[in-house]
């Protein structure tokens, strides 16, 4: 594969990348999704929200970059979830379910120190393009 062969792209839909990144790129068969945090369209980082308005805001961010790449959630193959409480972590798998459904693709979850921002969750993804 060459770089021509891949691309990088950003969604209109969610707040412009923060850095030197893509929100999602296609590289043959493959999407993969930056990190997402709970940052709202206009930019506004979720900070202080409940983590629940916070999860899915990342949800939707995902939703927004998987629409991008002209995927969806249903041809995810791996999730990375990353919360700064992993207290939190059946809160997070209750809201991922209902928004995934049946669908069950290989995931990970890490309790990290902290996250940009001071945001309590971010996810990152690889789906099939």
């Amino acid at each position: 594969m060459t770089p021509e062969q891949i691309a990088c792209l950003d969604s209109n839909a969610i707040s412009p990348p923060a850095g030197h990144y893509s929100h999602v790129c296609v590289a043959g068969s493959f999407v993969y999704v930056s990190g997402q945090l709970p940052i709202a369209a206009d930019g506004t980082p979720l900070r202080g929200s409940p983590f629940v308005a916070q999860t899915k805001q990342v949800l939707s961010n995902l939703d927004a970059c998987l629409k991008e790449a002209e995927t969806s959630r249903e041809r995810l193959v791996q999730v990375r979830v990353f919360v700064t409480d992993i207290n939190n972590w059946p809160a997070f798998n209750e809201i991922y379910k209902e928004w995934i459904g049946a669908h069950k693709p290989a995931r990970a979850v890490a309790g990290v120190s902290e996250l940009h921002y001071g945001l309590a969750v971010e996810v990152e993804a690889i789906a099939l393009a």
